[in-house]
Parts: C-alpha cells; structure tokens; sequence
C-alpha cells in the first residue's frame, strides 16, 4: 500500500496579491499617507526628537546592550513629546500623530517624565531641552533676534 502525500501548498495556490499582503494603515482606523507635506507641529516634534538624541548622546555613554539602546530611544521620545506638549503647547493628539503613536501614550509619557523630574540632573536636562526648542521654535515663527 502506498501512502498518501498531498500536493505542496506552495505549488497549487496562488500568492494574495499585493494590496492585501502589504497593509501600511489599521482596518478599521483612518488612512493616513505619509506622502502628505509635514505640518509645523509634526516637524518641530521630528526636530526636538533630533535635538533629544543628540544631547543624550554627549551627556551619556554610548549604549552598547541590546535591550540599553531599546530604553534609551524610549526615553528620548517621551522626552520629546513631554517637551512638545508642555513647551510648545501641542495638543497630545497631534504629537501622537507626529510619533506614530496614540494619544494616550503621549499621556503615559508626559506622566512619566514628570514623575522623573524629581532627579535634579534629569530636571536640568529636561530644562536644557526645553530653553532650546523654545529658542528654536521662535526662530522659525518669525520671532528671533536678527
């Protein structure tokens, strides 16, 4: 008696076509293209986010562990959107778009910061950051000294 084998699955179906194996925006959600042009808000957040990581980088260590590097670009993006939501006053809806995050979790983070702020050093990083972007936000209003 000779076993049964059935036909690969490979062989005898054909793939999805590409629109529903590549899905970049939620079912059920809006649909959002990242071909739009930045807003303001959306590019100071980018431009904070930068200004973050770069003075993390000089007053820290390089962060060679896996799991390190993970943390740290967690804590400079709450940084930075607890920076654009309390300095530059945007509404957490926006910020979260601008992250690629929800609403709530710019809530979590802005909580989460605030709670680190007791930390004297960690204060004045944060107020560093702050003196910076409103600096730099007021030069691209229109507003800075010439």
């Amino acid at each position: 008696m000779l076993p049964i084998v059935p036909p690969a699955v490979s062989q005898t179906r054909e793939p999805p076509p590409p629109a529903v194996r590549h899905r970049s925006f939620p079912v059920n959600g809006p649909v959002r293209s990242m071909a739009l042009p930045l807003s303001r808000e959306r590019a100071l957040c980018r431009v904070v986010r930068n200004i973050i990581a770069e003075l993390f980088l000089l007053t820290g260590e390089r962060i060679l562990v896996r799991r390190e590097r993970r943390r740290t670009a967690c804590h400079i993006r709450q940084i930075a959107m607890y920076v654009c939501h309390v300095s530059l006053s945007l509404p957490m809806s926006e910020i979260g778009i601008a992250f690629g995050r929800d609403r709530t979790t710019v809530s979590h983070a802005c909580a989460r910061v605030e709670d680190r702020r007791d930390d004297r050093a960690f204060d004045e990083f944060v107020g560093t950051v702050e003196r910076i972007v409103l600096s730099i936000a007021a030069v691209t209003a229109g507003g800075g000294d010439d």
